[in-house]
């Protein structure tokens, strides 16, 4: 982000030189139990008998769900709970017939406390209003709706509450309206580099059968063709359910960030507002490190690798390097695959938690 200086949080181990396969479950549990062995065992012990919500904040595409993914890989599905909240709004409404003849209609419909009626939000909801737009209270109650129907001691993560800027203010006060046990909330803050999004975005392809999705620079498929006629690389997807299909950028995505920026601009004055925040626990996730200092705090294989490809003498031939791009700062900088910002993640909560 502009103007804002997250601290680095380095992996590396003195005396250790082996090399981890971070892309695979048993490399990372290998990689995770040496980085992060003492705070994987502490968070642990306190899971077994509390939790904890967090508020995922970051720009579009800058990874929160992967980072829920691998902490629900190292301790547990059952002890971990990501509420998506656009896939609860989006949710309800897809089966709005169904859920309106629920008792959890019901539920909401007392959970709910507005400035319009519950029925003028339904007519937001449903988009039968041009006139109101879904208010943040309505989110909330669907919210406390869900959060309600959680079993066992699960730590939450919250994707996508605040978005707007009214939305900080009622969440320094949601985990004690929805009376969460007394369990501490943080906010997870993500910095990471326009120019990173918008290759992510340039280069990324999807099979049109299973729709899998690679990215031609930094995550390619195991085989790369070129196209003589129209003088490009091309993938075939690796699934062999899909029969050697060709993999196709989506419309749209040749233009980056471009068609988001309005987005990222919002989700950049959130960040901000959240980062000047006092009295709430912070966990500050940086996905990128300046060339000059990455070596000092990482390993070389913790960096995101950047795949050349060349085509020569009828063949195609990849190349890889490090993945170098420069921040909104204008700095150079590495990015760092999700392994190693997980092992800041977990240094971190470990002091926010104080345990």
């Amino acid at each position: 982000m502009k103007n804002l200086e997250f601290p680095i949080v380095g992996t590396k181990v003195k005396g250790v030189t082996k090399k981890f396969d971070i892309n695979s479950p048993s490399g990372r549990k290998e990689y995770f139990e040496l980085k992060t062995g003492g705070e994987i065992k502490a968070i642990k012990k306190y899971l077994s008998g509390s939790s904890f919500v967090a508020y995922l904040l970051g720009k579009k595409n800058s990874g929160k769900g992967t980072y829920t993914v691998m902490f629900s890989e190292i301790f547990g599905g059952d002890k971990v709970e990501h509420v998506s909240v656009g896939d609860l709004v989006r949710d309800v409404h897809a089966n709005w017939n169904k859920f309106s003849k629920s008792s959890d209609y019901e539920k909401l419909k007392k959970l709910y406390r507005g400035y319009i009626s519950f029925d003028q939000a339904v007519e937001a909801l449903l988009g039968r209003s041009q006139e109101k737009l879904l208010p943040t209270e309505f989110i909330l109650a669907l919210l406390k709706l869900h959060i309600g129907k959680i079993r066992g001691n699960k730590a939450i993560f919250i994707d996508g509450l605040p978005r707007e800027a009214d939305q900080v203010s009622y969440s320094l006060y949601f985990r004690d309206l929805i009376n969460f046990r007394d369990d501490p909330d943080l906010f997870v803050l993500i910095d990471i580099p326009e120019a990173v999004i918008d290759e992510r975005i340039k280069y990324r392809v999807v099979c049109p059968l299973c729709h899998n999705s690679r990215n031609l620079k930094l995550l390619p498929s195991s085989k790369i063709n070129f196209d003589e006629k129209e003088k490009k690389f091309f993938m075939i997807c690796d699934n062999p359910n899909c029969e050697g299909a060709r993999m196709e950028a989506k419309e749209g995505d040749s233009l980056g960030i471009e068609p988001i920026k309005p987005r990222l601009l919002k989700d950049e004055e959130i960040l901000k507002m959240v980062y000047a925040l006092h009295g709430i626990p912070k966990v500050y996730l940086r996905n990128h490190v300046p060339v000059s200092e990455v070596s000092k705090y990482f390993d070389d294989y913790e960096i995101t690798p950047e795949y050349v490809l060349k085509y020569q003498d009828k063949k195609v031939k990849v190349e890889e390097k490090p993945w170098s791009v420069k921040d909104d700062n204008g700095v150079p900088v590495n990015s760092l695959l999700a392994a190693p910002v997980m092992v800041s993640f977990l240094k971190q909560l470990v002091g926010v938690l104080g345990i």
